[in-house]
């Protein structure tokens, strides 16, 4: 066997084992990170609700930058909450030429995500358009990759099948959410969200001959639905603008109020609680295993 073959073999195999335990080593990291916020998060006070946002920052007191919707040009996402941050000025209004270390510290202080958390979103669309979260840059349209951070069975989008344009959000598609809530006030709950998922992605799945939906991207779909709770409290008044027109209400601050943040751990309470209400989820998998059961027979 020529030496420059082995030569080759074995740089492979070192920077493939070097790059693996690179993403082992940042994961361990970040959870253990994470369980520290988390921890203190349990034992500080909370943000006052009037005051998330600190100050000197866009949305101090709130006060948010002029809203300008997006121009011929512009590029938008599939996620409501980056479009928000460019609608606003607070990334580029042109939603291009990015960086990923920018959007780390723009949905930390606009949301007031933990930076555990607002680091890992970013990280992941780094390594799914397979550049660095360290030195590159990125436009928003570029996440619309098809079943990477955009998903089939959106509650603010049709699917890719039916409109390739996922920067645009779906009036109708909204409209029904925003009437579906049983909360005080008809704001919207999280049983609400299970339901709505459910009835969507059984919709979807009729309808759209190419529908997938992975488990990764199940949890992934609640975990966006998450935040209309979790962020933005369910209340449908602020809901109308921030998912129709990717506008934040004037006076609006999070309400996440822990002091460092909503974290990784801390939010998979809702995501889970979400996911696993989807009971047609269940009914879908039962009806499938009894018409293979019959077709079997």
């Amino acid at each position: 066997m020529p030496s420059s073959f082995l030569s080759t073999a074995s740089k492979r195999v070192l920077v493939g084992l070097l790059s693996n335990l690179l993403s082992v080593f940042q994961n361990i990291g970040l959870l253990g990170w994470d369980l520290g916020l988390t921890l203190y998060n349990i034992v500080a006070p909370e943000r006052p609700a009037s005051r998330v946002i600190p100050e000197g920052c866009p949305g101090a007191g709130g006060k948010w930058p002029p809203y300008i919707p997006p121009g011929a040009g512009d590029s938008r996402s599939a996620c409501p909450a980056l479009n928000i941050l460019a609608n606003h000025g607070i990334i580029p209004r042109s939603g291009r030429d990015i960086s990923f270390r920018q959007v780390t510290d723009a949905l930390h202080k606009t949301y007031n995500f933990s930076q555990t958390f607002c680091f890992f979103v970013p990280s992941y669309a780094a390594g799914m358009l397979n550049k660095s979260y360290w030195t590159d840059t990125f436009d928003l349209e570029d996440v619309n990759v098809h079943n990477g951070i955009e998903h089939d069975g959106s509650l603010t989008r049709r699917d890719t099948f039916h409109v390739p344009d996922q920067s645009r959000p779906d009036p109708k598609l909204i409209e029904e959410l925003l009437a579906s809530g049983t909360g005080p006030g008809g704001n919207l709950t999280a049983a609400d969200l299970s339901r709505v998922s459910g009835k969507r992605r059984s919709e979807s799945r009729k309808r759209n001959n190419q529908f997938s939906l992975s488990t990764f991207h199940k949890l992934f779909g609640s975990s966006n639905t998450s935040t209309l709770v979790t962020l933005w409290g369910g209340r449908v008044r602020d809901l109308a603008p921030i998912l129709l027109e990717e506008r934040i209400p004037d006076g609006w601050q999070p309400c996440i109020t822990r002091p460092a943040g909503l974290t990784i751990l801390e939010y998979q309470k809702t995501v889970l609680r979400i996911e696993l209400g989807i009971k047609e989820e269940v009914e879908d998998a039962f009806a499938t295993f009894t018409a293979r059961d019959k077709k079997a027979a």
